[in-house]
Protein backbone atom coordinates (compact mmCIF):
# COMPACT_ATOMS: atom_id res chain seq x y z
CA UNK A 1 0.00 0.00 0.00
CA UNK A 2 1.55 3.43 -0.79
CA UNK A 3 -0.16 6.64 0.87
CA UNK A 4 0.09 10.44 -0.27
CA UNK A 5 -0.58 13.70 0.95
CA UNK A 6 1.42 16.47 2.61
CA UNK A 7 3.85 15.81 5.42
CA UNK A 8 2.64 16.29 8.94
CA UNK A 9 5.11 18.97 10.37
CA UNK A 10 4.75 17.62 13.77
CA UNK A 11 5.07 14.01 13.07
CA UNK A 12 7.25 14.10 9.50
CA UNK A 13 4.98 11.57 8.21
CA UNK A 14 2.36 11.46 5.70
CA UNK A 15 0.41 8.52 7.72
CA UNK A 16 2.02 6.89 10.79
CA UNK A 17 3.02 3.19 10.30
CA UNK A 18 1.23 1.87 13.12
CA UNK A 19 -2.30 3.56 11.79
CA UNK A 20 -1.39 2.24 8.69
CA UNK A 21 -0.39 -1.68 9.70
CA UNK A 22 -4.01 -1.33 12.33
CA UNK A 23 -5.90 -0.07 9.03
CA UNK A 24 -4.14 -3.32 7.04
CA UNK A 25 -4.85 -6.11 9.32
CA UNK A 26 -8.38 -4.51 10.16
CA UNK A 27 -9.93 -3.97 6.88
CA UNK A 28 -7.97 -6.51 4.87
CA UNK A 29 -6.15 -9.07 6.91
CA UNK A 30 -8.71 -9.90 9.13
CA UNK A 31 -10.87 -10.48 6.34
CA UNK A 32 -9.31 -13.06 3.80
CA UNK A 33 -6.20 -14.30 5.80
CA UNK A 34 -6.06 -18.61 6.17
CA UNK A 35 -10.09 -18.30 4.02
CA UNK A 36 -10.92 -19.36 0.68
CA UNK A 37 -11.38 -16.32 -1.20
CA UNK A 38 -14.16 -18.03 -3.37
CA UNK A 39 -15.95 -19.80 -0.51
CA UNK A 40 -15.95 -17.71 2.08
CA UNK A 41 -15.78 -13.72 0.63
CA UNK A 42 -18.94 -12.96 -0.47
CA UNK A 43 -17.54 -10.33 -2.56
CA UNK A 44 -15.45 -12.96 -4.82
CA UNK A 45 -18.59 -15.09 -5.45
CA UNK A 46 -19.40 -12.54 -8.01
CA UNK A 47 -16.01 -11.48 -9.14
CA UNK A 48 -13.29 -13.79 -10.35
CA UNK A 49 -10.51 -14.34 -7.49
CA UNK A 50 -7.97 -12.45 -9.77
CA UNK A 51 -5.01 -10.55 -8.36
CA UNK A 52 -6.46 -7.39 -10.05
CA UNK A 53 -9.95 -8.16 -8.33
CA UNK A 54 -8.00 -9.14 -5.00
CA UNK A 55 -6.28 -5.25 -5.33
CA UNK A 56 -9.71 -3.84 -6.53
CA UNK A 57 -11.31 -5.34 -3.42
CA UNK A 58 -8.14 -4.64 -0.73
CA UNK A 59 -8.59 -0.49 -2.35
CA UNK A 60 -12.12 -0.44 -1.38
CA UNK A 61 -11.62 -1.90 2.10
CA UNK A 62 -8.79 0.55 2.59
CA UNK A 63 -10.86 3.27 1.68
CA UNK A 64 -13.15 3.05 3.80
CA UNK A 65 -11.42 2.84 6.41
CA UNK A 66 -8.61 5.81 5.97
CA UNK A 67 -8.21 9.17 5.73
CA UNK A 68 -9.55 10.47 2.51
CA UNK A 69 -7.01 10.75 -0.31
CA UNK A 70 -4.03 9.31 1.34
CA UNK A 71 -5.01 5.56 -0.34
CA UNK A 72 -2.95 6.15 -3.31
CA UNK A 73 -2.15 2.45 -4.65
CA UNK A 74 -2.70 -0.74 -4.09
CA UNK A 75 0.45 -3.24 -5.02
CA UNK A 76 0.36 -7.19 -4.79
CA UNK A 77 3.40 -8.69 -6.53
CA UNK A 78 3.03 -12.24 -7.63
CA UNK A 79 5.98 -13.22 -8.40
CA UNK A 80 9.50 -10.84 -8.69
CA UNK A 81 8.65 -10.28 -12.26
CA UNK A 82 4.99 -10.32 -11.75
CA UNK A 83 2.67 -7.63 -9.80
CA UNK A 84 -0.90 -5.64 -9.74
CA UNK A 85 -0.90 -1.92 -9.22
CA UNK A 86 -4.45 -0.84 -8.60
CA UNK A 87 -4.84 3.31 -7.77
CA UNK A 88 -8.86 3.45 -7.58
CA UNK A 89 -9.32 3.75 -11.23
CA UNK A 90 -13.10 3.09 -12.69
CA UNK A 91 -14.88 2.79 -9.44
CA UNK A 92 -18.17 3.89 -8.43
CA UNK A 93 -20.43 4.09 -5.55
CA UNK A 94 -22.29 0.55 -5.93
CA UNK A 95 -18.20 -0.95 -6.65
CA UNK A 96 -18.23 0.24 -3.12
CA UNK A 97 -21.54 -1.37 -1.95
CA UNK A 98 -21.35 -4.30 -3.50
CA UNK A 99 -18.07 -5.11 -1.69
CA UNK A 100 -19.05 -6.93 1.27
CA UNK A 101 -17.53 -9.93 3.02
Amino acid sequence: TIVRGPVDARTGMVANISDLKHWIQAAVLDVVDHRNLDADIEYFREHPSTTENLAVFIWIRLARVMPPGILYQVIISETAKNKVIYSGEGLTDSDYDECVV
